[in-house]
């Protein structure tokens, strides 16, 4: 629920999105932040879904670099892990990278790519898969799956883990861009599941766009 504020003096509003009631695995509906578009400012209290649901529209209305964002991160394992790396409740404003897919998503957290038909033994699942990271192949042939994450401790950059069998240690590497094609393919972003099977993705550091956390 969204419920504008207005700032004494300013002009501006202030909008609040309370989101905590949002279901584990489930990203708010768009009308639900479409509010978010106008606002002076925002205030996000939820998973993180729901901080990325809002970053999301900011970056369709071309306003990440203009709209500051607090976050009030809910009480599960996510948002206190995404917490931590942000530094929630510490320091100044700051402008972050805006790590997007071509699909139209922010990812905040924790991206997977994996087989969409899973069967009876989900952990021997393959997907045959080609991945790029930036200029290197990461992936050339069946993997159990890909797992990508925002490095928040650097710029632009996006750390990748290709595991070709679970259980043993992945590959890994760091870069801006992960570009993928595959066998049909589940994604999942932040815990939320992409509505249908795809067969190409792309997650990339975006380093034409800032967005602003405030503390």
């Amino acid at each position: 629920m969204a419920r504008p504020v207005e700032w004494q003096g300013i002009g501006m509003s202030l909008v609040e999105f309370d989101l905590r009631g949002l279901e584990p695995g489930r990203a708010p509906d768009r009308a639900a932040v479409a509010g978010a578009a106008g606002a002076g400012s925002l205030l996000v209290r939820g998973p993180v879904p729901a901080l990325a649901a809002v970053l999301a529209t900011l970056h369709g209305a071309g306003r990440t670099a203009e709209v500051p964002v607090s976050w009030e991160p809910a009480d599960d394992s996510s948002s206190r892990g995404l917490a931590r790396d942000l530094g929630i409740g510490s320091g100044g404003e700051r402008e972050l990278s805006l790590v997007r897919d071509d699909h139209g998503g922010v990812l905040l957290q924790h991206g997977r790519y994996e087989a969409a038909e899973r069967g009876r033994l989900p952990l021997a699942a393959r997907l045959g898969v080609q991945a790029h990271h930036d200029d290197a192949r990461v992936a050339d042939g069946e993997v159990a799956r890909i797992d990508v994450r925002p490095d928040w401790r650097a710029v632009d950059t996006i750390r990748v883990a290709v595991s070709t069998v679970l259980l043993r240690p992945p590959r890994r590497s760091t870069g801006r861009a992960l570009q993928l094609a595959s066998d049909p393919a589940q994604v999942t972003r932040d815990g939320v599941p992409f509505a249908r099977p795809v067969t190409r993705w792309t997650w990339y550091a975006d380093d034409r766009v800032r967005w602003r956390l405030a503390p």
